[in-house]
């Protein structure tokens, strides 16, 4: 059956202004500086190098924080300046500094770029994340010269900001109007979600500052917030004031205090953001502030949310919408709604209700073959139709966010997460799995009298739901399952993609030696190629990987990030749509589905940093596809799992 048509900057500030040597003494007093407008974004910039396409000079001064500069790695010194197009008085210049920042480095001005380069702040204590520095002085070109790394690495700035005035002063000096409205729009045990009216500016208003307690907490570009990791039972205060381009910060908006709900008292237990559940040891993150990471994938489950989730058709049903579908509502899509919700409660005051509403959704919808699984696919009208059987792809995931859902919020509620998950479990066992090969069938239609019956859809295989249901049901066979499944892996990776480690959207001849689809078996004729299935299975590799540390799992991750690294020479805008399992590719578009889940297999090696950032950077600046529930849901889940806030039940 085939029912799918496939088409950071940081918190702190950096203490380096303790310890920094002002070349020139400061003579601007802070409401100056505050009036002074920003030179320095979208003039021509240059560099001393480049690590790689994509981390040109111009990426520090482009204004957006998904985008940056990076030097060549392991060089002293190097430097980066930017010509402001006139002679200009400066004031301040902020550094938002990545992973790789400067230790030892100098502020410097020039007339004429090339000679009389003047030094207008110097430090030798230089600690990364933010340096937002108060100076005086004079030029038309500044630039900030490296002169001691302090990573490893290189030199690399999301954003060089440079600020002050040009011909005599005449900058903006009108601040924002002051947000209004701010008022809590929910809360859990461990979140408080915020939300406020739009202020105006004469020229642009680019962000807002949230403080909690009196302390600035973070800055968001929306008017909406969600505070996560606080306290149960906890009262806190909170306050916004608008920021613009220049630098000027409105008055504070009305004050707001929440308290956070009870603990244990129907709260998630592994609220988002919590981070209670670690990864293996030696697993990256992408740079920036937890923080900061957090509420990108909250910015993102937001958007993803008003375009997916839906209540058609009554009945208290929720149901995640599939407009790139054959038909509107299919399993893949509420098993995806169902462990992201569950995921998602601590951030989502509405994520029980969503899951319930899913639950209810999944429980009217069982397959005709075995009742205790989903059917998979539903019409405009909500009726089951095309067979009413199951896919198993969609209920791994209802089986796992069930389970998900009883360690959240318990089973005594209106459903009994776990023994529905049981149930779910054994079903898939029972109708879903070849006892013959231990391998997972396509769905419960596919019997042993049907040509299908000896093969697998590898973006089925999720080693860490495996894991899952052996923790939930306490029986081995799915240990025996699970290692099938990831010895099919390597042998796939060896046999077929030696030198990429790509497996295919299909696998025949299971109950014999499993090799990749030759030609159309199912869907495509790419079924034998890493394709509009085998996108996930990054992800999904790598999810095991680095919550498990599994050798067999990280040893097939790591093979995909080595390939697709060297491939795309670390720049993420080459990672094409689909390719051949040799590694040449299909087609070469770019598309989330595709280059989201190589985000997961780079957090395993731990020379990777900066390609993760780069894939990391990429999502960010990808905007959601409404129209697409597949390769929006896909990067959701990547995202939620790359910033470490994926764990198995």
């Amino acid at each position: 059956m085939s029912y799918l048509t496939r088409g950071l900057t940081a918190a702190a500030v950096a203490t380096s202004l303790l310890f920094a040597i002002p070349m020139v003494a400061s003579s601007a007093s802070t409401d100056a500086v505050a009036a002074d407008t920003l030179l320095s974004q979208g003039k021509p910039a240059t560099a001393s190098s480049v690590e790689g396409t994509g981390f040109e000079a111009s990426k520090a001064v482009d204004g957006s924080a998904s985008s940056r500069w990076a030097s060549v790695e392991g060089h002293d010194p190097e430097w980066i300046r930017v010509d402001l197009g006139a002679t200009a008085t400066i004031s301040r210049v902020k550094l938002s500094w990545e992973a790789a920042y400067g230790k030892s480095y100098k502020i410097q001005t020039s007339a004429d770029g090339s000679t009389g380069w003047t030094d207008v702040f110097s430090t030798t204590t230089g600690n990364g994340a933010t340096d937002d520095l108060t100076l005086s002085g004079s030029g038309r070109y500044v630039r900030v010269y490296g002169t001691a790394r302090g990573t490893a690495y290189g030199y690399s700035l999301f954003e060089f900001e440079v600020y002050g005035s040009i011909g005599g002063g005449g900058g903006d000096t009108t601040p924002p109007s002051t947000p209004t409205g701010l008022a809590a729009t929910g809360t859990t045990s461990s979140s408080v979600s915020l939300a406020w009216n739009a202020s105006t500016d004469n020229v642009g208003v680019t962000g807002y500052v949230i403080s909690r307690n009196g302390t600035e907490v973070a800055t968001v570009s929306g008017t909406s917030y969600t505070d996560t990791g606080r306290t149960a039972s906890t009262s806190y205060t909170y306050t916004v004031k608008a920021r613009d381009a220049a630098g000027n910060t409105s008055g504070a908006s009305n004050t707001v205090t929440a308290t956070t709900q009870a603990g244990g008292g129907g709260g998630p237990a592994v609220p988002f953001g919590s981070h209670t559940i670690p990864y293996a040891a030696g697993m990256l993150t992408p740079s920036g502030s937890q923080s900061a990471l957090d509420q990108k994938v909250i910015d993102y489950y937001t958007q993803w949310k008003s375009a997916f989730v839906k209540q058609n058709c009554g009945n208290g049903w929720y149901q995640i919408i599939s407009p790139d579908a054959d038909h509107p509502y299919v399993a893949e899509a509420q098993g995806y709604g169902m462990v992201v919700t569950a995921t998602m409660a601590g951030a989502d005051p509405a994520a029980k209700t969503i899951f319930d509403g899913l639950v209810k959704y999944m429980l009217a919808h069982p397959s005709v073959n075995n009742a205790d699984l989903l059917a998979a696919e539903q019409d405009t009208s909500c009726k089951s139709v095309n067979g009413s059987d199951s896919a198993t792809d969609g209920d791994m995931d209802v089986a796992y966010g069930l389970l998900l859902a009883d360690r959240q919020w318990g089973s005594a509620g209106t459903y009994n997460y776990k023994q529905l998950a049981i149930k779910h479990i054994n079903a898939i066992k029972a109708s879903e799995i070849n006892p013959n090969t231990n391998l997972l069938t396509f769905g419960d239609w596919s019997t042993s009298g049907d040509s299908t019956y000896n093969m697998s859809r590898t973006s089925d295989w999720m080693i860490d739901h495996f894991r899952a249901f052996r923790a939930a049901t306490g029986n081995s066979v799915w240990d025996t399952i699970r290692t099938k499944h990831q010895t099919v892996t390597a042998n796939l990776q060896s046999g077929y993609a030696p030198n990429t480690g790509l497996l295919p959207d299909f696998v025949i001849n299971t109950n014999t030696t499993p090799k990749p689809a030759a030609g159309q078996v199912l869907e495509d004729p790419n079924d034998g190629q890493f394709w509009w299935n085998a996108c996930r299975d990054p992800w999904r590799i790598g999810a095991d990987a680095v919550t498990s540390g599994d050798s067999a799992s990280l040893a097939a991750a790591r093979k995909l990030n080595t390939w697709i690294k060297s491939k795309t020479g670390g720049n993420a805008n080459s990672i094409a749509t689909g390719y051949k399992l040799n590694g040449t590719a299909i087609d070469t578009s770019s598309d989330a589905a595709f280059f989201a889940p190589f985000a997961v297999t780079a957090m395993t090696d731990s020379g990777s940093q900066a390609w993760l950032d780069a894939i990391w950077n990429k999502m960010l600046a990808t905007p959601i596809a409404t129209n697409s529930y597949y390769a929006a849901s896909i990067q959701l889940q990547v995202m939620i799992t790359v910033t470490h806030n994926h764990w198995v039940p």
